[in-house]
Protein backbone atom coordinates (compact mmCIF):
# COMPACT_ATOMS: atom_id res chain seq x y z
CA UNK A 1 0.00 0.00 0.00
CA UNK A 2 2.97 2.57 1.02
CA UNK A 3 4.39 2.16 -2.97
CA UNK A 4 0.77 2.95 -4.25
CA UNK A 5 0.31 5.99 -2.20
CA UNK A 6 3.62 6.64 -3.12
CA UNK A 7 3.51 6.36 -6.74
CA UNK A 8 0.26 8.15 -6.76
CA UNK A 9 1.59 10.96 -4.58
CA UNK A 10 4.67 11.20 -7.29
CA UNK A 11 2.11 11.02 -9.93
CA UNK A 12 -0.12 14.00 -8.76
CA UNK A 13 2.76 15.90 -7.97
CA UNK A 14 4.18 15.51 -11.45
CA UNK A 15 0.96 16.17 -13.34
CA UNK A 16 -0.82 18.65 -11.75
CA UNK A 17 1.57 20.93 -12.45
CA UNK A 18 2.27 20.27 -16.00
CA UNK A 19 -1.35 20.78 -16.25
CA UNK A 20 -1.21 24.12 -14.61
CA UNK A 21 1.77 25.32 -16.17
CA UNK A 22 -0.08 24.28 -19.59
CA UNK A 23 -2.97 26.32 -19.48
CA UNK A 24 -1.35 29.49 -18.01
CA UNK A 25 1.32 29.03 -21.00
CA UNK A 26 -1.63 28.99 -23.40
CA UNK A 27 -3.88 31.26 -21.66
CA UNK A 28 -1.67 33.76 -20.42
CA UNK A 29 2.00 32.83 -21.32
CA UNK A 30 3.44 32.29 -18.25
CA UNK A 31 4.61 29.77 -16.32
CA UNK A 32 3.11 28.45 -12.86
CA UNK A 33 5.51 29.49 -11.08
CA UNK A 34 6.10 32.92 -12.75
CA UNK A 35 2.03 33.46 -11.53
CA UNK A 36 3.00 31.74 -8.05
CA UNK A 37 5.43 34.40 -7.46
CA UNK A 38 3.28 37.29 -9.01
CA UNK A 39 0.64 36.36 -7.06
CA UNK A 40 2.77 36.01 -3.33
CA UNK A 41 3.73 39.50 -4.68
CA UNK A 42 0.44 40.88 -5.25
CA UNK A 43 -0.56 39.84 -1.78
CA UNK A 44 1.78 42.01 0.23
CA UNK A 45 1.73 45.78 0.93
CA UNK A 46 2.82 47.98 -1.39
CA UNK A 47 3.04 44.43 -3.39
CA UNK A 48 6.53 43.52 -2.06
CA UNK A 49 8.89 41.54 -0.58
CA UNK A 50 12.71 40.62 0.43
CA UNK A 51 13.61 37.89 -2.34
CA UNK A 52 15.16 36.10 0.20
CA UNK A 53 11.51 35.75 2.42
CA UNK A 54 9.87 35.50 -1.27
CA UNK A 55 11.88 32.81 -2.17
CA UNK A 56 10.96 31.12 1.11
CA UNK A 57 7.21 31.85 0.67
CA UNK A 58 7.77 30.04 -2.95
CA UNK A 59 9.47 27.15 -1.68
CA UNK A 60 12.36 27.83 -4.07
CA UNK A 61 16.08 28.55 -3.71
CA UNK A 62 17.27 32.26 -4.02
CA UNK A 63 18.67 31.14 -6.97
CA UNK A 64 15.89 29.85 -8.96
CA UNK A 65 13.68 32.78 -7.58
CA UNK A 66 16.09 35.21 -8.86
CA UNK A 67 16.02 33.79 -12.18
CA UNK A 68 12.57 34.29 -12.54
CA UNK A 69 12.44 37.52 -10.87
CA UNK A 70 14.55 38.84 -13.88
CA UNK A 71 12.86 37.21 -16.32
CA UNK A 72 9.90 39.28 -14.39
CA UNK A 73 11.76 42.57 -15.12
CA UNK A 74 12.49 41.97 -18.70
CA UNK A 75 8.53 41.60 -19.25
CA UNK A 76 8.02 44.76 -17.54
CA UNK A 77 6.24 42.73 -14.42
CA UNK A 78 8.44 43.23 -11.64
CA UNK A 79 11.43 45.06 -10.32
CA UNK A 80 14.42 44.53 -7.76
CA UNK A 81 14.50 47.46 -5.06
CA UNK A 82 17.30 48.35 -2.78
CA UNK A 83 16.32 49.65 0.23
CA UNK A 84 18.74 51.47 2.54
CA UNK A 85 19.50 49.72 5.83
CA UNK A 86 18.48 46.54 4.51
CA UNK A 87 20.23 43.68 3.22
CA UNK A 88 19.30 42.23 0.12
CA UNK A 89 17.33 43.62 -2.49
CA UNK A 90 13.42 43.35 -2.71
CA UNK A 91 11.10 42.28 -5.41
CA UNK A 92 8.49 44.76 -6.51
CA UNK A 93 5.24 44.22 -8.41
CA UNK A 94 4.89 46.62 -11.01
CA UNK A 95 1.10 47.95 -12.08
CA UNK A 96 1.52 45.25 -14.73
CA UNK A 97 2.45 42.91 -12.90
CA UNK A 98 -0.45 43.13 -11.09
CA UNK A 99 -2.56 43.03 -14.00
CA UNK A 100 -0.85 40.06 -15.53
CA UNK A 101 -1.77 38.44 -12.37
CA UNK A 102 -5.53 39.86 -12.08
CA UNK A 103 -6.01 39.24 -15.80
CA UNK A 104 -4.72 35.33 -15.35
CA UNK A 105 -5.99 34.77 -11.99
CA UNK A 106 -10.13 33.86 -13.30
CA UNK A 107 -8.67 30.73 -15.92
CA UNK A 108 -6.11 29.59 -13.13
CA UNK A 109 -8.42 29.23 -10.80
CA UNK A 110 -11.02 27.18 -12.98
CA UNK A 111 -8.57 24.98 -14.02
CA UNK A 112 -7.55 24.22 -10.18
CA UNK A 113 -10.99 23.63 -9.78
CA UNK A 114 -11.79 21.37 -12.77
CA UNK A 115 -7.98 19.57 -12.12
CA UNK A 116 -8.66 19.02 -7.87
CA UNK A 117 -11.76 20.56 -6.01
CA UNK A 118 -14.68 19.63 -7.96
CA UNK A 119 -13.84 15.83 -7.62
CA UNK A 120 -13.72 16.57 -3.60
CA UNK A 121 -16.66 17.15 -0.99
CA UNK A 122 -15.81 19.95 1.51
CA UNK A 123 -14.75 16.57 3.92
CA UNK A 124 -12.04 15.52 1.33
CA UNK A 125 -11.52 18.86 0.80
CA UNK A 126 -10.68 18.91 4.93
CA UNK A 127 -8.89 15.86 4.87
CA UNK A 128 -6.48 17.25 1.98
CA UNK A 129 -5.76 20.17 3.80
CA UNK A 130 -4.86 18.28 6.54
CA UNK A 131 -2.79 15.69 4.94
CA UNK A 132 -0.65 18.19 3.24
CA UNK A 133 -0.06 20.25 6.72
CA UNK A 134 1.32 17.25 7.87
CA UNK A 135 3.12 16.16 5.18
CA UNK A 136 4.52 19.40 4.78
CA UNK A 137 5.50 18.95 8.62
CA UNK A 138 7.18 15.73 8.03
CA UNK A 139 9.02 17.46 4.49
CA UNK A 140 10.36 19.63 6.85
CA UNK A 141 11.18 17.52 9.69
CA UNK A 142 13.33 15.34 7.22
CA UNK A 143 15.14 18.08 5.52
CA UNK A 144 16.17 19.41 8.73
CA UNK A 145 17.78 16.56 9.69
CA UNK A 146 19.89 16.47 5.81
CA UNK A 147 17.19 13.69 3.99
CA UNK A 148 17.01 15.35 0.34
CA UNK A 149 20.01 17.96 0.75
CA UNK A 150 23.10 17.07 -1.03
CA UNK A 151 25.93 15.08 0.87
CA UNK A 152 23.65 12.86 2.70
CA UNK A 153 24.02 9.37 1.08
CA UNK A 154 21.04 7.52 -0.15
CA UNK A 155 21.92 4.48 1.66
CA UNK A 156 21.14 6.06 5.32
CA UNK A 157 17.25 6.96 3.67
CA UNK A 158 16.93 3.86 2.47
CA UNK A 159 17.59 2.24 5.89
CA UNK A 160 15.07 4.92 7.60
CA UNK A 161 12.74 4.05 4.90
CA UNK A 162 12.81 0.26 5.55
CA UNK A 163 13.01 0.91 9.62
CA UNK A 164 9.76 2.89 9.21
CA UNK A 165 7.53 0.17 7.50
Amino acid sequence: MEQRAWRTLVSLTTRLPAALDTQLQRESGITHFEYFVMTLLSEEPGHRLQLSELAQKANASLSRLSHVVSKLERLGWAQRVTVTGRRGAQAVLTDAGFRKVTEAAPGYLETVRGLVFDGLDKEQTRQLLELGETLMTQLEKGMARGIGRSGRPMSHIDSELRENR
